[in-house]
């Protein structure tokens, strides 16, 4: 009987495990793992990000400040430039980043701020 408990003991502490985000601390790998998750959104033909421009009509570049914190979550997002985009385009593009929550967590307290280049040129 112990055994038995033991065994769904550790297959529970596997489980809730393997549901948790990692901790990423250094700035660097922070921004790189958060552009590979952006970059993967907007792959075709199933990206989130992919799917919401095509369905609100997105054209144009747009360069914006993304700062992240915490349990990844976004904190701001600034408009660095808008080239050939809409104010409508870049203020739908800016609520769904705005929205975006990151599969990893940073240490409390802790901002992390990068560029990224948002392209819908086709």
């Amino acid at each position: 009987m112990k055994k038995v408990i033991l065994l769904i003991l550790t297959i529970i502490s596997v489980s809730a495990y393997a549901g948790k985000k990692p901790l990423i601390e250094d700035y660097d790998k922070v921004v790189a793992a958060a552009k590979a998750e952006i970059e993967k959104s907007l792959q075709a033909p199933e990206g989130e990000l992919f799917l919401f421009a095509q369905a609100k009509g997105i054209s144009g570049t747009f360069s914006f400040d993304i700062t992240i914190h915490e349990k990844g979550l976004v904190a701001t997002v600034f408009v660095v430039s808008n080239e050939a985009g809409t104010i409508k385009s870049q203020n739908n593009l800016k609520d769904f980043v705005k929205a975006m929550k990151f599969n990893f967590k940073m240490p409390k307290g802790k901002d992390y701020k990068f560029n990224y280049v948002f392209n819908f040129n086709q």
